[in-house]
């Protein structure tokens, strides 16, 4: 039996305090433990939910009969804490009238919120409703709680529709691009720096790879109705050994942010035909998912919401419920464009709004 946690969470409270509060729970990706604790605690109150938990990813279900399931996901991961002086994007939360600041505020907290209030305030809905509130989204994605989940209780992934409550400004995003990592390697020579000739400069050799890089000019492509942007970026650079040693060595890791019209192979053989010559190893993939909204549950959750439909250029797990057949759409509080930024921040208006939308839906 769950003993009950330190912090408890009070689901059928203002839904914008209640996002605080989860903040207030600091969870950075492999510090879930203390929020799945309270969720799970918060969640096993409502006896019209049947609840499991798998490591720190808490699950809860209805199981009324209804002719539809859909289920409502979010993480409970964050990226860590900003290191800069001043900065509001943290923990504990703040507020600023009626804006919420806190690590986690957009991505995803004010989502988890939501999915906690629709479990306590919807005790008999038009749709059974699973709820998945996961650990690890935030770092690669063998980790990933969902992924985890899929794994060890695949009946409990059997839906119809999924909605992923990343932010999303109030609008419905379809589809997400896929993401890859690369480290690209620079072979030289080691010599002492004051006689360079006898050795080769492999941080010189890396410049190559940058100017590529740097002229690449990323595509916009369309796929079922949305236009999703690429992206192709060194995001960070290593080598050398001393201050007085020609480098033998350098790693250039790239992104890759792929439409979802390629496979993982068919992104990798784009980036190794772009550094035609150079060392290639791909260290981490997660596919695109299509955008799906042709699905009538797709649709008739679209029309719902009545707000014109937009690509996500970022990588989210409807990904993993595509994959798993479940056509899925990302909706949520917040602006994705605040995420891990220092000021992170969400409007208490657009949690709430957030919360309305999905209610009326599901009454």
């Amino acid at each position: 039996m769950i003993q009950t946690p330190s912090a408890e969470l009070d689901p059928t409270c203002d839904v914008a305090h209640l996002t605080a509060r989860l903040i207030d729970l600091e969870s950075v990706s492999g510090n879930e433990a203390g929020i799945a604790d309270a969720i799970e605690h918060a969640l096993r109150q409502l006896d019209h939910l049947e609840v499991v938990r798998d490591g720190d990813c808490v699950m809860a279900r209805t199981r009324f009969g209804r002719a539809e399931r859909v289920i409502l996901a979010g993480h409970i991961d964050t990226v860590p804490l900003p290191a800069a002086p001043g900065s509001r994007g943290t923990v504990p939360s703040s507020w600023e009238g009626e804006v919420l600041f806190g690590r986690g505020a957009t991505d995803m907290k004010g989502g988890v919120a939501v999915q906690l209030a629709i479990a306590a305030a919807l005790r008999e809905p038009t749709r059974d409703i699973t709820f998945i509130f996961y650990d690890h989204e935030e770092v690669e994605a063998s980790l990933s709680g969902l992924g985890r989940a899929a794994a060890s209780h695949p009946e409990w992934l059997q839906a119809d529709f999924a909605v992923l409550l990343e932010p999303t400004d109030g609008t419905v995003e379809g589809g997400c691009n896929g993401t890859a990592r690369f480290e690209v390697r620079v072979a030289g020579k080691a010599a002492h720096s004051a006689r360079a000739w006898r050795g080769v400069n492999a941080i010189h050799g890396a410049a190559e790879i940058l100017v590529r890089l740097r002229d690449h000019e990323p595509a916009t492509i369309h796929v079922d109705g949305l236009d999703y942007r690429e992206s192709l970026n060194a995001v960070r650079i290593t080598g050398g050994t001393a201050g007085n040693v020609i480098p033998d060595s350098a790693v250039i890791e790239v992104n890759y942010r792929f439409a979802p019209d390629k496979t993982p192979e068919q992104a990798e053989e784009y980036v190794r035909a772009l550094l035609e010559g150079f060392s290639v190893t791909r260290t981490d993939v997660a596919a695109g998912a299509r955008p799906g909204l042709q699905h009538p549950a797709a649709a008739a959750f679209v029309a719902a919401v009545g707000a014109e439909p937009k690509p996500k250029y970022g990588w989210t797990d409807v990904a993993r419920f595509s994959a798993l057949g479940v056509p899925a759409v990302n909706f949520g509080p917040g602006d994705a464009l605040l995420a891990h930024t220092d000021d992170e921040h969400v409007h208490a208006d657009a949690v709430r709004a957030c919360l309305r939308a999905l209610v009326t839906w599901l009454s």
